[in-house]
């Protein structure tokens, strides 16, 4: 059994996204989050929000890491992770009425971003809310010098960057940005409603 990985990013933005996340997720039933990562986060929001189950997806690579996790809580309302690697497999089937993403839309190549985007446009039901984490480019320009250096040491090490929020919702036509919230680290929760 793999030992459960611990990613301090995590332990530091949980708590300020739960915040969030208990307001825009209060009346959703099924969450898929998008990219698991060590599983931390899934474990972490899914006991703080008893109603409603939290699906984990990830590359295949991952998923140990977030089994381990799972596996090391006694939560019933979150899932095993499902295999799910932006442009290669097909949408998960599991009657979602909230998508949520944290750091990974500038770790993909920008039309992997732009798939995920179009993707969870397409399948969210109507009234459903995507919740969108991390460092974002506002009308061009970096937020602060130290996110101009995080982009650059990402796309030094072959990811793609960081996205404009304005490119993103023209990527995401069909969801409404309903709000941009600042958080800490020069990062931002994006609210998306379909």
């Amino acid at each position: 059994m793999m030992p459960k990985r611990s990613s301090p990013a995590c332990l530091r933005n949980q708590q300020p996204i739960y915040e969030q996340l208990s307001i825009y997720f209060k009346h959703c039933t099924n969450v898929l989050e998008i990219g698991s990562g060590t599983g931390q986060h899934a474990v972490f929001f899914a006991e703080k929000m008893p109603y409603l189950t939290w699906h984990t997806s990830d590359m295949p690579e991952n998923h140990e890491c977030i089994a381990a996790w799972i596996d090391g809580s006694s939560l019933k309302n979150v899932r095993s992770p499902i295999t799910f690697t932006i442009g290669q497999d097909k949408w998960p089937d599991v009657g979602l009425d909230g998508v949520f993403t944290a750091n990974t839309t500038h770790i993909m190549q920008p039309h992997e971003a732009e798939v995920m985007m179009k993707l969870v446009a397409e399948n969210l039901p109507t009234g459903g809310i995507f919740c969108q984490y991390g460092p974002m480019k506002i009308d061009g320009d970096f937020t602060s010098a130290s996110n101009k250096d995080f982009d650059d040491s990402l796309r030094e090490r072959g990811y793609g960057g960081i996205r404009d929020i304005e490119q993103l919702i023209d990527w995401g036509k069909g969801m409404n940005l309903q709000n941009r919230i600042p958080m800490p680290a020069n990062n931002f929760l994006l609210i998306w409603k379909k």
